[in-house]
């Protein structure tokens, strides 16, 4: 008879953890079911259960571990040089944890607070920087939301083309930030 091994709790939740983001990434949180994640995940319902109460809690698990792992790629109290290279690699590690933060849980009001947060923060670091380069306060705060806007669309169109060229896309996309910036000037 064969004994069946049952995965520590961790790693458990961690595959789950992996499947609910490849599922939320693939269809949304409301076009998303347990259902959905479990098969992704090998698992019953059950199962899922054990390890969170909800789909709520569930999704809130996936986007506070892509914030976590964004957060330790990328930094979070300040830009430089290296940013977007981060930000690009980071992306290029766990581009459905990307595609959910900056695209999917952007569009639903139940989880957009935690993605407005992070915006309203990241302008702000921009805005720090900017106001040496742009004197009108009104012309950096535009330059500073622009700038985050064109570096997360400008990630989200790379993953999305298939990550062409990745040794040059962190430049590219620092070239395009860099334009609206001398927009700004």
């Amino acid at each position: 008879m064969e004994t069946v091994r049952r995965m520590p709790r961790a790693e458990r939740r961690e595959q789950i953890l992996d499947a609910a983001t490849r599922a939320f990434a693939a269809g949304g949180y409301t076009a998303t079911g347990l259902d959905d994640v479990a098969g992704e995940a090998g698992v019953s319902r059950v199962i899922l259960y054990r390890h969170f109460e909800s789909k709520t809690d569930l999704y809130q698990a996936v986007l506070d571990r892509a914030c976590s792992r964004l957060g330790e790629r990328v930094g979070e109290s300040g830009f430089n040089d290296q940013t977007i290279p981060a930000l690009m690699r980071a992306a290029d590690a766990d581009p459905d944890g990307f595609r959910l933060l900056f695209r999917h849980a952007a569009r639903e009001p139940e989880f957009r607070e935690l993605i407005d947060d992070f915006t309203r923060e990241s302008v702000r670091i921009a805005r720090h920087h900017l106001t040496a380069r742009i004197v009108d306060p009104k012309w950096a705060d535009w330059a500073a939301r622009l700038v985050f806007a064109v570096t997360v669309e400008g990630v989200i169109a790379w993953l999305d083309a298939g990550r062409p060229d990745p040794d040059t896309a962190a430049e590219r996309v620092s070239r395009a930030v860099h334009g609206v910036i001398e927009a700004a000037s």
